[in-house]
């Protein structure tokens, strides 16, 4: 059997196993395009053995496994054996996917060694050698890569996607400049400068030579933004402005231009011009369903729900092909000005999508409030899951729907199920030590907890839950001090965290303190638990005047919380 046939062979392999392979998915005309390339390349001529062929569907099959050591060796035998730039531009993917560098380096210099004239080996190659820092050795394939495409302009908008794994910025920048110095006339080498100064901080250089890019080419949407985000970030808001208002002037149907201008103006809370650029947008694009896509997200960030509901049904009109997506959009903004019926049909509506599981828990969450807690946690169960995050996610959202309802016993219930099928994730361990406290079994509560920072030690709520557990109590209040300063080590400035200081200081007989670090978490957000607190500690010092002004003041915007009101049912019976 010639080695023909093994390419044929290898080619039926690969079109068979599609649907397994992570990157096989080959179309027909693909397909009949290589087999006539096929014919052009100078393959060897050497019979088929069975040492070959063992090597060909080990490395396949292993790779189908999961088993890329095995894999990835296979090829490389395979490669070095047949020499066949095939079999080596496989060989290279296969490491690659493996995470193999070195045996991704080794094949890949055969590819390139075989085939000369393909760009994508020396596109690959290059990436490898720059990854491992060996900029020197990169840069001869980059020369050849330059020559083989053929287009200057191609090749400098490639170049730093092929260097962005270069560690050393400085050096990268200065490579860039040495391939850009014959090319002074081609916008695109002005541009690739640019983007690798910015890499390497030099802020002030890419600034100058992207307006030197947008000399060259006043037009360029592309190096517009560019440098309208340079402007905002390394000079001003209003240079950017500036920027921006002169090139639209110029260039009044850049859309992409007009619509990045509006997000920064949003971002720098300049709403009433960020409108103007959105009417202007419509008034252009009457009839382009991906404006119209646009205008609504911004709106939403505005804040002006109706006109972000005009713009998304505008763009079903136009044909707009991801309906899942806009319905969302159109269910979030009923369910923000209160149309709650239409928000639970909008939502119940998208089938597919990356929307899907989030529209099905707010249906869900609108059926918890209208008092449907058993249809809403049918609905909830009976959601398909792609892996355990997903599964975690509706375990915690069900727990959440009963907590609201009160029923803490079967929180409680809820989640230690939930923990039999996932005895390690860190959400139900923390919300199962949640409902354990609540119902007072809080010898789980410190057994979830210490798990949960051996598994995380770096999560900040463990330490500051099982902290505020022990002040609760009075038991062990030094540990309780020392958890609770880990937490506030590992989440600076978060006003829960800072309200348990408050507290245990409070428990250990430091009422100054406590006030101190109470009133700090109160001004950073006024939580109606903290106000509990804090308000306590008032009264316990003899501002019992101060402590009823912060109740009744949070009292307005908390109703219901049972936390205060219980407090103030205790001082103010």
């Amino acid at each position: 059997m010639n080695f023909k046939l093994l390419g044929l062979l290898f080619s039926f392999f690969l079109v068979s196993c599609a649907q397994l392979s992570e990157r096989a998915v080959v179309e027909v005309d693909k397909q009949k395009e290589q087999e006539s390339k096929v014919e052009q390349l100078n393959l060897p001529k050497q019979e088929l053995t069975a040492p070959m062929l063992f090597d060909f569907l080990m490395g396949e099959t292993a790779f189908q496994r999961g088993n890329r050591d095995v894999a990835s060796g296979s090829y490389l035998r395979l490669a070095k054996t047949t020499r066949d730039p095939r079999i080596a531009q496989r060989a290279t993917e296969v490491a690659l996917l493996s995470r193999k560098p070195i045996q991704a380096l080794s094949a890949a210099k055969i590819w390139v060694e075989l085939d000369s004239d393909s760009i994508l080996a020396h596109q690959t190659i290059a990436a490898l050698l720059v990854s491992s820092n060996r900029l020197d050795e990169a840069q001869v394939y980059l020369d050849r890569l330059l020559d083989l495409e053929g287009d200057a302009a191609k090749f400098f908008m490639q170049l730093n996607n092929l260097l962005a794994r270069s560690a050393n910025k400085i050096e990268t920048l200065q490579l860039v400049q040495q391939f850009a110095k014959p090319y002074s006339q081609v916008p695109e080498a002005h541009f690739a400068i640019a983007q690798a100064a910015s890499l390497a901080g030099q802020f002030e250089t890419a600034r100058q030579e992207m307006e030197l890019a947008l000399t060259l080419r006043p037009d360029w949407e592309m190096a517009a933004i560019y440098n309208g985000r340079l402007l905002r970030h390394h000079v001003s808001s209003e240079s950017a402005i500036e920027f921006y208002e002169s090139y639209l002037k110029v260039n009044p149907k850049a859309n992409k231009a007009r619509i990045a201008f509006a997000q920064m103006l949003v971002a720098e809370k300049n709403f009433t011009m960020a409108r103007g650029q959105f009417k202007q947008l419509l008034a252009q694009n009457s009839g382009d369903a991906n404006v119209a896509i646009a205008v609504g997200l911004l709106s939403i960030e505005l804040r002006d729900f109706y006109a972000a509901e005009e713009s998304f049904k505008k763009a079903l009109e136009l044909g707009y092909k991801d309906l899942n997506t806009i319905r969302f959009y159109l269910a979030s903004i009923y369910a923000q000005t209160n149309r709650l019926d239409k928000a639970m049909e909008s939502f119940r509506s998208v089938v597919r999508g990356k929307q899907f599981l989030t529209a099905q828990i707010r249906y869900a969450y609108l059926l918890s409030k209208q008092g449907k807690l058993s249809k809403a946690r049918e609905h909830l169960q009976k959601l398909p899951v792609k892996n355990d995050q997903e599964r975690s996610l509706l375990i915690v959202t069900e727990a959440e729907f009963l907590r609201e309802a009160g029923a803490h016993q079967k929180v409680f219930d809820l989640l230690s199920n939930g923990l039999k099928k996932l005895p390690s994730h860190p959400e139900l361990l923390y919300d199962r030590a949640m409902a354990a406290g609540q119902i007072g079994k809080n010898d789980i509560l410190e057994k979830d907890l210490r798990k949960l920072i051996q598994l995380r030690p770096g999560h900040a709520h463990a330490h500051n839950a099982l902290g505020y557990s022990f002040a609760e109590s009075g038991n062990r209040l030094p540990e309780a001090l020392k958890l609770i300063e880990k937490a506030i080590k590992l989440s600076p400035g978060d006003p829960y965290i800072i309200d348990s200081l408050g507290w245990v200081h409070y428990r250990m007989g430091n009422l100054n303190k406590g006030i101190s670090y109470l009133k700090q978490a109160f001004q950073i957000k006024s939580d109606p638990e903290i106000a509990a607190h804090l308000g306590e500690v008032l009264w316990m010092q003899g501002t019992k005047e101060d402590a009823k002004e912060i109740w009744r003041s949070t009292i307005r915007d908390y109703p219901d919380n049972e936390v205060l009101l219980n407090i103030m049912k205790k001082f103010m019976p």
